[in-house]
């Protein structure tokens, strides 16, 4: 059986007590988008040492790496990743990092600050992991040597912004199949023609890993590979921040690319004969069970905020929690918040026993989470009543912020359609 710590509880106190203190007061001016979230994320780390973490396990990685390469080894592609994308901690390889207890070791630390700052704000986790989870993540999974140290240790630090592009216009949940992205070869240059659409980061990134199809002989391939790409480059643009039903913290936005020309070196991993799907997919399978957290602290407040306002809330003379309507909405949301945190425990232990949940498992785990994380913000909202539906309340902002999970990386029904396969196919 996994439990909480009194490290975990500690670590959660001090996260739970700085959130209070400097991310809630700043809250309404994230929400309205007068500002970026980024330095308030910087805050963050510097302010409990994650990037000492990074840093320290990073250095580990690069001796190890350059040894290998030394004695005839590959440079990239070795996997040197954590197997999760915890915003906070980064996704560094962690395996020489120190003891069991070491926080760059365990995914459960990353998760426990997801949770915390969930509470307040899932925006503010989401461009945190967009920056640190997907685009660091990604070029720590496949890219060189080279390329994890002059682009992904700025990211998973947060000197610099990332944004993952993957999807289009006219896409959606067919990433791969409807992508009008193209990268075609021009002597030793790459050029890119296309737009990505909804993506994290976007209108302040400084970093881009923009996934696109190879034309061959002018004509679309099926194979499909990523591209780091910076701001700045001539024909790189990207838009202002769109506007959204929830998730305000979290700036989103379009990439538009124009003859981007791109070095050899700018390739993935600088291997065009290799698949880059499986990286994607490793992506989208870090990112369907990082929603864990997020959900988890969504529903943990929801709960607390639910509960405190059924024991004060009079209607009818006495507390609307004596009443069994009530009662049953409270009931449910603790049953769903037992459920999703234990498959959160799930996952912990799978990661640091070496394992990996297979697609289908991780398709559950979002396809769950994210529903439980909008049904029980939505029965908050109701408890509430009037006052519920109005900003001065916080399972307001919850209930919209929570919808997002079950659209972004890959809707509901597109975990439905996986996990089914999978069942039919074994």
């Amino acid at each position: 059986m996994f439990e909480l710590s009194e490290q975990h509880q500690m670590i959660a106190k001090m996260i739970r007590q700085w959130a209070e203190k400097e991310l809630a007061p700043a809250l309404d001016d994230l929400e309205s988008e007068r500002v970026e979230p980024y330095a308030l994320m910087r805050k963050l780390r510097d302010t409990f040492g994650l990037n000492q973490i990074v840093k320290s396990s990073f250095k580990k990685m690069v001796e190890r790496e350059r040894a290998r390469i030394a004695a005839g080894g590959s440079g990239n592609g070795d996997g040197a990743v954590a197997k999760t994308l915890d915003p906070a901690l980064g996704a560094v390889e962690a395996a020489d990092a120190g003891g069991d207890d070491d926080p760059a070791r365990d995914p459960s630390y990353g998760s426990i600050v997801a949770i915390e700052l969930s509470r307040w704000s899932p925006g503010f986790v989401m461009a945190m992991g967009a920056t640190v989870g997907l685009a660091g993540g990604a070029i720590m999974s496949k890219g060189t040597l080279r390329q994890k140290e002059r682009w992904a240790f700025p990211l998973l630090t947060m000197e610099k912004i990332g944004a993952w592009a993957m999807t289009e216009p006219g896409s959606g949940s067919d990433a791969f199949g409807s992508m009008k992205t193209f990268a075609r070869r021009d002597g030793d240059e790459w050029v890119l023609n296309g737009s990505k659409t909804f993506i994290t980061n976007a209108p302040y990134a400084d970093t881009f890993v923009v996934y696109a199809k190879i034309l061959k002989d002018g004509k679309p391939s099926d194979r499909v590979h990523a591209f780091i790409c910076e701001r700045g480059m001539p024909g790189l643009t990207t838009s202002k921040p769109m506007r959204k039903m929830g998730m305000h913290s979290s700036p989103t936005g379009e990439v538009f690319l124009e003859d981007v020309r791109l070095p050899m070196e700018n390739l993935l991993g600088e291997n065009p004969e290799a698949p880059a799907r499986d990286n994607a997919k490793d992506v989208f399978h870090g990112e369907r069970t990082g929603i864990l957290a997020m959900a988890l602290g969504i529903i943990e407040r929801c709960l607390d905020d639910s509960t405190r306002y059924a024991k004060e809330r009079v209607q009818w003379g006495r507390p609307i929690g004596e009443f069994q309507l009530v009662q049953e909405k409270l009931a449910r949301m603790f049953v769903a918040r037992e459920n999703v945190r234990n498959l959160l425990f799930k996952q912990w232990w799978m990661v640091k026993n070496g394992k990996r949940m297979t697609m289908q498992e991780a398709c559950a785990c979002k396809l769950y989470s994210a529903r439980m994380a909008t049904e029980v913000a939505m029965e908050a909202v109701q408890i509430h009543g009037g006052n519920g539906y109005m900003r001065e309340f916080h399972v307001e902002q919850l209930a919209r912020d929570a919808k997002l999970l079950q659209i972004g990386g890959g809707t509901d029904e597109i975990q439905i359609v996986t996990i089914a396969r999978a069942l039919l196919k074994d």
